[in-house]
C-alpha cells in the first residue's frame, strides 16, 4: 500500500531525516512520538502537502509524485485542526466535497453518518470536536478509499466514541483490501488495534515493525528487578528522557 523511504525535510530549526517504513495491505500502522516529534510533518511528506527535501514515496505501486492525482483517489486524509466554514451545513460541505470524487458512494456515507449519530442538517459550530472528527472521517470513508492517512483521529473523543472508531479501524482492513496509517500519543488506542509501530523522535525514525517484535526490542530498557514486559507508554517515556538512537 504504501512504501516510504529515506524521507527528508528540512527546517531552520527542525529536520525530518531519512524516515523509511512499509504499510502492508490489511495493516494498521500506529506512529508514534512526543508532539513536535516529526509526526505531522511525516504524513504532510508523505502526501505532498509539503514539498519533502529528500526520498520517495510508493502508494499502490507507484511513484507518488508521478501518480498523484490518481493516487489521492484512492487515499482518505483526516488531519487534526482542519476545520470548516463554521456556518455552512454538513450538508452543504458534503455537497462540494464528493465532486471531487468519481467513486464517491452516497450509501457509504449515509451510513457512516447514522453510524456517528451525525445530523447533515447541523452547522459547524454547532458539533463537538469529537463530532468534528468524526464527520471528517465519515468523508474520507464515503470514496472507496484504500489507504487511510489520520493525524490524531481519537484526540478530543471521549472513551466511547474513541473505542467505536478504534473498532471501526479493525472491521475496516479486515477483509485485507484497506490499510491504515495513523498518527496518536495515546498508546491505548495502539495497544486495541495497531498491527504495526513506527517511533519517531526528534525527527529520526528510532524504529518500525510489527507491534509485538517492536515491544520486545525495547526490553533492554527494563531495570534488572522488574518483570514483564514494557508496555508502549513505558517505552515511550523512557526512550524520551535519555538520548537513544538505534
Amino acid at each position: 500500500m504504501l512504501v516510504v523511504r529515506d524521507l527528508t525535510k528540512h527546517y531552520p530549526k527542525f529536520t525530518l531525516e531519512d524516515v523509511s517504513f512499509s504499510l502492508e495491505p490489511g495493516r494498521i500502522m500506529g506512529l508514534i512520538g512526543r508532539n513536535g516529534a516529526g509526526k505531522t510533518t511525516t504524513l504532510k511528506c508523505i502526501l505532498n502537502l509539503v514539498r519533502p527535501d529528500g526520498g520517495s514515496v510508493e502508494m499502490f505501486g507507484r511513484d507518488f509524485p508521478s501518480h498523484e492525482v490518481t493516487c489521492k483517489q484512492r487515499v482518505g486524509v483526516v488531519f487534526g485542526g482542519v476545520d470548516f466554514y463554521q456556518h455552512k451545513r454538513l450538508a452543504q460541505i458534503t455537497a462540494v466535497t464528493k465532486r471531487f470524487y468519481p467513486e464517491w458512494d452516497d450509501q457509504a456515507y449515509a451510513r457512516y453518518m447514522e453510524m456517528f449519530a451525525l445530523d447533515p442538517g447541523k452547522k459547524v459550530n454547532e458539533l463537538s470536536s469529537g463530532m468534528k472528527v468524526k464527520y471528517m472521517v465519515a468523508l474520507a470513508l464515503s470514496h472507496g478509499a484504500q489507504l487511510l492517512i489520520f493525524d490524531e483521529p481519537t484526540s478530543g473523543l471521549d472513551p466511547v466514541s474513541r473505542d467505536d472508531l478504534l473498532t471501526l479501524f479493525q472491521a475496516l482492513v479486515k477483509d485485507g483490501k484497506r490499510s491504515i496509517l495513523y498518527s496518536t500519543h495515546i498508546t491505548s488506542d495502539l495497544d486495541k488495534c495497531a498491527d504495526d509501530i513506527s517511533y519517531i523522535k526528534d525527527g529520526k525514525l528510532l524504529r518500525s515493525a510489527e507491534k509485538s517484535e517492536f515491544i520486545r526490542s525495547f526490553q533492554h530498557l527494563q531495570q534488572e528487578d522488574e518483570k514483564g514486559e514494557l508496555t508502549l507508554e513505558e517505552i515511550m517515556i523512557r526512550t524520551e528522557r535519555m538520548s537513544y538512537h538505534v
